[in-house]
This record gives structure tokens, sequence and C-alpha cells, in this order.
């Protein structure tokens, strides 16, 4: 095994640890100690294979959303660490995994994508918060635009194609994909505060998801 073998496998390890501690403690058990502790290494070994605590944090978020780019379908969308960058290919990849043909279909994909979006929040919050939390990952020196945004610009493509651009005063494809997003991740989070439920005097979440699905993209088709 050459160096550069057991660098990378180092590195997994590492990354394993933090994800499997994330997912059961939450974002702060992720001190280097604990993961180092967890990957039964010395303290300091995090520090021999990751320039700072926030790229190896950066690290276990990538490992999220080639985790979530899996769960929506989206193979092509992100990766894990393993010391590639294969940006091109991952984004060639959720491309293929897009192809639609019409607005109805578009349409019916992004509600699929938005329910796996909820469910993932709901099975992995740890993960969930850690991917977004750009205060704790800033500095990180890691690309993790190169595995991020190829799934907001995958529910770019799918708005595009139920509301084709125009030259009037409508929003563009990519204003309502952030608006989008954004209001399916405040409905992850407060769903996981209890706030939305205490808000609409149920856990029934169908009826406030259809709402904001009619909102963003026009009712569905009948």
């Amino acid at each position: 095994m050459t160096s550069r073998d057991t660098t990378t496998g180092l590195r997994a390890r590492l990354v394993a640890a933090g994800v499997e501690l994330l997912a059961r403690e939450g974002v702060h058990a992720l001190t280097l100690r604990e993961i180092a502790r967890q990957a039964g290494v010395s303290h300091g070994a995090p520090r021999r294979h990751f320039a700072s605590h926030a790229e190896l944090l950066a690290a276990i978020a990538g490992h999220g959303f080639g985790e979530l780019a899996e769960a929506l379908g989206l193979r092509g969308g992100g990766a894990r660490d393993n010391g590639t960058r294969e940006g091109g290919a991952r984004e060639r990849g959720a491309r293929e995994a897009l192809a639609v043909h019409g607005p109805a279909e578009a349409r019916d994909r992004l509600e699929r994508l938005a329910r796996g979006y909820l469910a993932f929040a709901a099975d992995r919050p740890g993960m969930f918060e850690l991917m977004f939390r750009h205060d704790v990952l800033e500095g990180s020196g890691t690309e993790l635009r190169s595995t991020s945004l190829p799934l907001f610009e995958a529910l770019t493509r799918l708005v595009a194609a139920v509301h084709p651009p125009t030259d009037g005063d409508a929003p563009s494809p990519t204003a309502v994909a952030a608006a989008l997003w954004a209001n399916l991740h405040g409905l992850a989070q407060l769903r996981a505060w209890g706030s939305l439920g205490l808000a609409t005097g149920s856990d029934d979440l169908e009826p406030v998801l259809r709402a904001t699905l009619d909102a963003h993209l026009g009712p569905a088709p009948r």
C-alpha cells in the first residue's frame, strides 16, 4: 500500500467516523478529538489529513450531499469524500437523471424531489443541519460548491421546464427555484422544531406541501 493509499484511507475513515457520530449525537459532537476517538486514531491524526476542523466538517457535509443526491434520484449530483475531483461527471449524471418530457413530467419530478428532500431532513437531521451550516463550514478551503450547486441547478432546470423563462416581469427559474428551496427547507426545519404542527394544529405536512408546490409552480394538472 502506498503512502497516498494510506492517506486516502485514513481520510475516509475520519469522514466515516464523523458521519456516524453526527447521526448519533448531532453537530455539536463533531469536535476533532471526538471524531478521532470514534475513528480509533490519535487526537492529532485529523490535523495530519485535514488542514482545519472546518475542512473535515466540509468533507462530512460533502458525504451528506452525495447521500441527498442518491435519495433524490440524482446519483450524479453529489459525491462522497474519496479524494477525487469529478464535478463534471457528477453534473452530467445529474442532467441525465433529470431528462424530462414536458411541463407535467417536470412538475411531477419536482414534487418527488420535494418529498425526498423533506424525508431526508426527517431521517438525517444531524447531517441535514451540518450541510447548510455555512457559519460552521466557512473557511474550510473545500469546494463544497461542486457537490451542492449541481443539486440546485437540477432544481432550477426542472422549474424552467415547468415555467420556461420569459422576457416579461415574471421571476426567473433561478429565483423560483431558490424560493421553492427556501420554502421546503423552512418546512423541514419548522417541522423538526415542532413549530409547524403548533401553528397548523396538525402534524400532517401534506396540505402545507401541496400549498407550497402550488404557490411556486402553479396547480398540478388534473
